[in-house]
């Protein structure tokens, strides 16, 4: 069950339903693979309607690792996501949102 008030969001990859959090390990990583000088920089990307699919694919390989799961992004590259890029891409700003904002803010 998904926990919006710990920043949990949910996705299916592959058949399987998966939960996602922004741990701070799992920001630090993120900001590493992204190259941002910020986080700022990635949630005004969001904002904006500026990201890439690589800002998504970082989010939500940040989001799994902070929910304990132990795959690598080559293993996430080739897995079907549910809804496709556009679930990937509202699932990766609703961690956004989830990881900054006060609960039921979304």
């Amino acid at each position: 069950m998904v926990n919006p008030y710990s920043g949990e969001v949910a996705l299916v990859i592959d058949g399987d339903r998966y939960l996602l959090k922004l741990t701070l390990g799992a920001l630090v990583e993120l900001e590493d693979a992204l190259g941002a000088g910020s986080l700022v920089e990635l949630v005004e990307r969001f904002e904006g309607g500026q990201y890439s699919v690589r800002d998504v694919l970082a989010l939500i390989l940040a989001g799994l690792r902070g929910a304990g799961w132990r795959g690598n992004a080559d293993m996430l590259a080739s897995a079907e996501i549910v809804g496709g890029p556009v679930e990937a891409a509202r699932v990766a700003a609703q961690l956004l949102v989830r990881a900054f904002a006060m609960p039921g803010a979304d």
